[in-house]
This record gives C-alpha cells, sequence and structure tokens, in this order.
C-alpha cells in the first residue's frame, strides 16, 4: 500500500490545517528479557524445576505456537509530524496491509 510523504490535514495544536510528514514506525512493542515475569528471569531462578505440577513450566500446550498464528499481517501505525509546530500526533487505527510504502508526491 502507498501513502504519501506529505500530506495536508488538521493539526491538533495549531488548530488548523497544515502540511505533515508522514513517517512509519513499529506497531508492536517486545516484552523485556528483564521484567519481572518475565520467563527467561523465572527459569533462571529456578522454576520449572522438580516434582509436582510445574504450572506454565511443566508440559508443553496442546497445539504449537506456530499452529495458533491466524493474522499473515500487521496494522502498520503512521506518525504525523506537524511542520508548523513540529508536534507529531499518531493515527488511531493502521491500516492492515503486507507492506507500506511512503511515496514521494
Amino acid at each position: 500500500m502507498k501513502k504519501p510523504k506529505k500530506v495536508r490535514r488538521y493539526c491538533p495544536y495549531c488548530k488548523k490545517h497544515t502540511i505533515q510528514k508522514v513517517s512509519l514506525y513499529s506497531s508492536m512493542k517486545h516484552r523485556g528479557t528483564l521484567k519481572w515475569g518475565s520467563i527467561e528471569r523465572a527459569k533462571k531462578r529456578g522454576r520449572g524445576v522438580g516434582k509436582g505440577n510445574l504450572g506454565r513450566w511443566g508440559s508443553k500446550p496442546a497445539v504449537g505456537k506456530w499452529k495458533r498464528k491466524t493474522k499473515t499481517t500487521k496494522k502498520t501505525n503512521l506518525a504525523y509530524t506537524c511542520s508548523v509546530c513540529g508536534k507529531t500526533k499518531q493515527q488511531k487505527k493502521g491500516k492492515r496491509a503486507g507492506k507500506m510504502m511512503l511515496e514521494q508526491k
């Protein structure tokens, strides 16, 4: 899907229509491995070792992770930067597209 690099749209900060630069950024934030409840840290603490019910570190799921995935594309997030005030506004809902390209107009 092709999108123009610059568009004229309403800026809520300037309260008028301005030319805004369109930029593309990642739609997914990755979970950090150093978080308190991360599985990596739990394994280092020795969870999932021993007798009895091991809970989430015990048996494998009935269906593998690769089989559960249904979506083939991710939603893209667009950020609009105002040329007058320089503030950036994020798009509320991203479009689901296989490839998003910004083109010169």
